[in-house]
């Protein structure tokens, strides 16, 4: 009787395993690719929507475009940072053309890259001063771009960033302590939901630290974003910036759980530095002498090697991808990991060791 009862329950436990190594095999195997890529930590900012004679028509053909993207995907890039731009997509009011940034979402998705799309600037026929960095002149002209892109893309791009440090004079010329880009932010992110439920909202990217995070809750943003986004930049010229770099994310998730959001994850949108060659020059960028560019490698393996072990921080982005080619006139064009002419620098091989290590963690 009790050799006839454990027969029986050996033999229920070998039907079990058989039955879930045969669902096991029957299940796609991108679906495992497809968790990874979710959960890769590691972005870069590209504008590869850059076609025009300001920016040097950077990614002027499919070709580069293909170039770029390969190079990401071997380097381990999960996710791109990049614009889909109101005046491309509604040049007219009510006149919508998508056909541009399709081309790029399919490119994208090809390579397997996940894309963090920003909702920005203000078109030209609906800025408030006609500048493309003023805010508009009616909130609900850029609710209507925003939800019907969000609309068009959902399963495509989930991920949307509503402009671009809205904190900064730069980007938002108007500034008033963020009060007017909230009462936006708090617009598109009820009409988002309404389109895409399963969409994540990021506010737009933190230029200027703690003070700003703190106005974010202060005007009441709270309920209006999914994931908190910053910026931080320092120089590895500088002693102890690594320090400073640790910090920031840190002290804003203090602020995050006193305001009731300790749940939410931190992605860092934007962190670099220039990397330059010893024999170029340039004018310095905003945070004093230019790196060279073995400097700029080992900064990117302090950057990511540190900030992973934050566990609040969920995802990190380089700025940029590639250099840009006399668009800032300082080091600032030279933030790649990848040269104007393609070639890898010493920080494109930092990031892929950073991620191949970080790969096999999860192993």
């Amino acid at each position: 009787m009790t050799i006839s009862i454990l027969s029986r329950k050996a033999t229920i436990k070998i039907v079990c395993a058989v039955v879930f190594l045969f669902t096991l095999a029957a299940m796609p195997l991108n679906l495992f690719a497809e968790d990874e890529d979710i959960q890769n930590p590691f972005g870069v900012l590209e504008f590869l929507h850059w076609n025009h004679d300001w920016n040097n028509y950077k990614y002027s053909s499919a070709e580069d475009l293909e170039k770029a993207l390969i190079l990401m995907r071997q380097a381990g890039v999960g996710w791109v940072r990049m614009d889909f731009l109101w005046d491309e997509i509604e040049p007219q009011k009510g006149q919508f053309d998508f056909k541009k940034y399709d081309c790029l979402a399919e490119l994208i998705a090809k390579h397997k890259i996940k894309i963090l799309g920003i909702l920005d600037y203000s078109a030209t026929w609906a800025a408030a001063c006609a500048e493309w960095n003023c805010p508009p002149k009616d909130n609900q002209l850029f609710v209507d771009y925003a939800a019907k892109t969000i609309e068009h893309y959902k399963g495509k791009v989930d991920y949307w960033e509503i402009w671009n440090e809205p904190d900064s004079g730069a980007y938002w010329s108007q500034q008033d302590g963020l009060k007017k880009y909230c009462d936006l932010l708090k617009c598109v992110y009820i009409a988002a939901k309404k389109v895409n439920p399963d969409c994540k909202i990021l506010n737009g990217g933190l230029a200027n630290g703690l003070a700003s995070v703190n106005r974010l809750y202060d005007n009441g943003a709270k309920d209006y974003f999914d994931i908190l986004n910053i910026h931080i930049f320092e120089s590895p010229v500088h002693k102890k910036s690594i320090k400073g770099l640790i910090a920031y994310p840190k002290l804003a998730y203090k602020v995050m759980s006193r305001n009731g959001d300790g749940h939410k994850k931190i992605w860092i949108t934007e962190t670099g530095c220039p990397g330059v060659k010893r024999w170029c020059k340039v004018d310095n960028w905003w945070l004093g002498n230019n790196p060279t560019e073995r400097q700029q490698a080992a900064w990117v393996k302090e950057v990511y090697d540190n900030l992973l072990k934050d566990p609040n921080v969920e995802k990190i982005f380089w700025a940029f991808f590639r250099d840009t080619k006399g668009h800032w006139d300082t080091g600032v064009d030279y933030f790649g990991l990848v040269r104007w002419d393609f070639s890898k620098k010493p920080s494109y091989k930092a990031y892929k060791e950073c991620y191949d290590r970080w790969k096999r963690s999860k192993r």
